[in-house]
This record gives structure tokens, sequence and C-alpha cells, in this order.
């Protein structure tokens, strides 16, 4: 028998632990799902004789010792930061581990600790970062085994809301993490088009979109990732001209959002005085010119240009920037009180289905014609609790943790899902779960 843990019980985990007890009795697994709140971890258990939930700190050295010695297999989805803390005691304890995290500048530092003992640390194995690698290296194989020079590579993801549940304003709700979310952007968003870099700062990021048109769902804007070049090296395209990597949102998203980045409510570096007695309404006027007569809505609109479109003031009034509730939360950065405001307005419905939608699309040169290949794949959740955004994260996790545990993965130290090896039977399992993708191929006219 093997011993699978599961560390965290979070909003992702459903579809990964639902997949792992249902393969358990054929590879004779056991699953243990360990999260601070012990309760979260027995309902996702849902009283499967092959599984069992614990209460677990991974601060608690001596209790988190011995749950990892006793597992066969660890699979991390603590938050990103808690990450290190996994690795050196699954190093320690010459544990195989995995998440669908990204693999980071402190978790680099394992990857030799992990070789030199002959251990896999399997990484970025969700859907962005995951199936995006997955589909794009297949593509990406493909051109180059035919002798392909490719020119051009765009990426794009979004988590949003399934159009029979899109209900609000800004056509989105919440289907993963409220606080990346919020920070989204955050930075300096770098790529490269035609041999040229190209760097857009935080504050002009949701000025320049990208529009397109995907599948069957429509119309799509898309603003620049913080980082698209170092994809260049990770996906073997070094000398590649343009290389870009996005978000999806709705059109009229960006427009905005853009306003309240401008005003500073998106700050995480500052506490504000008072913020627990605090309304919505003072909240907005703080950023504002002091003038007592003049409405804040009048102000907003003087202030940030974009505030004064109608219907991006509708959306900011939907939002409840206006309100005169108290904020209630004490110490609270700009950020964490808008988060909290969206955690409210964004909510999905205990019905809502979410899209989960990505598409890519490359450019290349074949002798002496030119291509475009757009992959593009579109996945919608049941429910608030069955998301489109958990099945893409938690199966990818699942099918390599049943290929590490079952022989097939044979790797050591830190790697991402962009080997054959890893990828092929990944993407073939998920197709049989309905998560696969459309291409289509069209020729570059050149006159």
């Amino acid at each position: 028998m093997k011993d699978i843990l599961v560390l965290g019980a979070g909003l992702s985990t459903r579809s990964l632990i639902s997949y792992l007890l249902k393969n358990a009795p054929q590879y004779d697994w056991h699953i243990t799902v360990a999260d601070v709140n012990e309760a979260l971890a027995q309902k996702k258990i849902g009283g499967n004789p092959r599984g069992k939930a614990i209460a677990f700190d991974i601060t608690d050295d001596t209790e988190s010792w011995r749950t990892i010695a006793k597992a066969d297999i660890v699979i991390s989805m603590l938050p990103a930061f808690m990450h290190h803390l996994v690795a050196k005691k699954c190093i320690d304890l010459r544990k195989p581990m995995l998440t669908a995290s990204y693999v980071t500048e402190e978790m680099k530092k394992y990857d030799e600790l992990a070789k030199k003992v002959k251990l896999p640390i399997l990484m970025e194995l969700g859907v962005d970062p995951g199936i995006d690698h997955m589909s794009a290296m297949r593509v990406i194989h493909r051109i180059k085994e035919m002798g392909g020079d490719i020119l051009s590579f765009n990426s794009f993801t979004g988590g949003l809301v399934a159009p029979e549940s899109d209900n609000n304003p800004w056509n989105y709700k919440l289907t993963w993490n409220p606080r990346n979310v919020v920070l989204a952007g955050n930075g300096v968003s770098q790529f490269i088009q035609q041999n040229r870099y190209k760097y857009i700062p935080y504050y002009r990021l949701f000025d320049r979109v990208l529009n397109r048109k995907i599948l069957q769902y429509g119309d799509f804007e898309i603003y620049a990732n913080r980082d698209s070049l170092k994809y260049r090296e990770i996906y073997g395209l070094k000398n590649i001209p343009s290389m870009y990597r996005g978000t999806i949102r709705r059109p009229g998203f960006a427009k905005a959002w853009n306003v309240l980045v401008n005003l500073g409510a998106t700050d995480d570096t500052y506490t504000m005085e008072n913020s627990e007695n605090m309304t919505y309404r003072d909240f907005i006027n703080s950023f504002m010119q002091y003038e007592p007569n003049v409405p804040v809505e009048i102000k907003l609109q003087q202030y940030c240009q974009n505030a004064a479109d109608p219907v991006v003031f509708e959306k900011l009034k939907w939002l409840g920037i206006f309100d005169k509730r108290k904020v209630g939360l004490k110490n609270a950065t700009p950020a964490q009180i808008l988060q909290k405001l969206l955690e409210e307005k964004w909510a999905m419905d205990p019905d809502d289905k979410d899209l989960l939608i990505m598409q890519h699309e490359f450019k290349y040169r074949l002798g002496n014609e030119s291509k475009m290949i757009v992959s593009a794949m579109a996945v919608v959740g049941e429910n608030r609790e069955n998301t489109a955004m958990a099945r893409t994260v938690g199966l990818p996790l699942g099918i390599a943790t049943k290929l590490l545990a079952t022989g097939k993965i044979k790797k050591t130290g830190i790697h991402r899902p962009i080997d054959k090896d890893m990828y092929e039977p990944i993407l073939k399992e998920l197709e049989s779960f309905g998560i696969g993708f459309e291409e289509k191929e069209y020729m570059i006219d050149q006159s």
C-alpha cells in the first residue's frame, strides 16, 4: 500500500482528492488529507474508507515531521510561500513531492539537494502553470520535429464566470484566490515583440489590452502577465522574436479595474488609520482631494478619466465603493479593504458555473511557408463547489501523482511538465475528463 499525503484542503483540492480516492482501490493507495482545519479535510474525504483527515500545521516541526515521515508521496496544496518548508522535510525524509505552484527562486535552491538524494520534486502541475506548459510544449515539439522555425508564441489564460452565470456588470466572479486577483499585475510586465523588448509599468498595464474571439465564447480582452521573457528558456525558445503571455477577461473589465489601480485601492504596502471604522465611501474619498462640498462620485470622475465613462461608472457604483457601510477591518491595507468588498460582490452563488479558458497562438515558418496554429481550450464548471478551476488545477496533479506512484516518472530534482514523458500521458488522460484543446491551422499571407 502507498500512503499519499495531501497537505491542504482548500478550494482547488476537491478534484485532486476525488481523483486519488477513486483510483485508490485499483492501486492500493491510502489518502491522508491534512489541513489546519480538520473539519474541512474531513469534508473533502467524504467518509471514503480509503481516506483519512487529520489536523496539520507545517510550522509545527515535530508533528509535521512525523506526518510527512509516514507518507510515501507528498502533495503540497499549501499556500505557495510554505512550499519550501515542505520541500526541506521531504528531502530530509526522502519523500517525493508534487505541487501545482510555480518554481520560485526559493524552491530552485532545493534542486541540487533533491538530485543528490535522487528525489523527484514535480511542480507547476496545475492549469496555469501546468496545462499551459503541457499543451504549449506538445505543439512546440511538433513544429520543431517538422523542421519548423517558431517566430511568435502568445499564450492567454483566464478563470471567468460561465455565460449562463454571468449576471453582474463586471462579467466576472471569484474562482480562485481573491488576494491574487487584487494584486494581479503588480510590478512591471515584460515581453518581446519583433525582437524589441517591451515593458509596461503597473499603472499603465490595464490601458494596454489585446482583443480576441475565443472558441464559441465570444469576445475577450487580454492584459500582459508580469514576466513573459522567462518562458523563452523554459520552452526552449531562447531566440524567439515574439513572446507574450496574458490574462483573459471580458471586454471592459480592464478599463474599470484601471480606475481602482490609479486610485491606489490595490496598494498592499501600507495600512490605513482607523480602517475598521471607515466606510467604503470614506475609503474611496481618502484618495481624493479635500473638497467637503463635492460628492465623492464627482471627485472620482474628475480624478480618474475612465470613471467618467458611464459604463465604467456603473461597474464601480455596483461594486459598492460609494456605500456608507463600515469596512470592519482593523489595520488594513487598501488592497485588503478592496479584497473584502470583492469577496462579497464577486462571490459565486451555489449553482453558478465558472469558465476556464486558454488559448495559444503559434506563428512559424516551414520552408517557404508561414503558418499559424491556434489551440484553444474551454472548461465549464458544475457549480460553486465543483469548479472548472478546481478540475483543471487538481486533475493534472492527480494524474502526475499516479504516474509517479506507478513508476512511469523517474525524474530527480525539480521539474516542470515540459517533457513528453510527463505531458503526453497527462494530456491524454485529461481528454477523458473533457479537458482538451481544439486546434486550427492557417496559412499566413505574406503578400
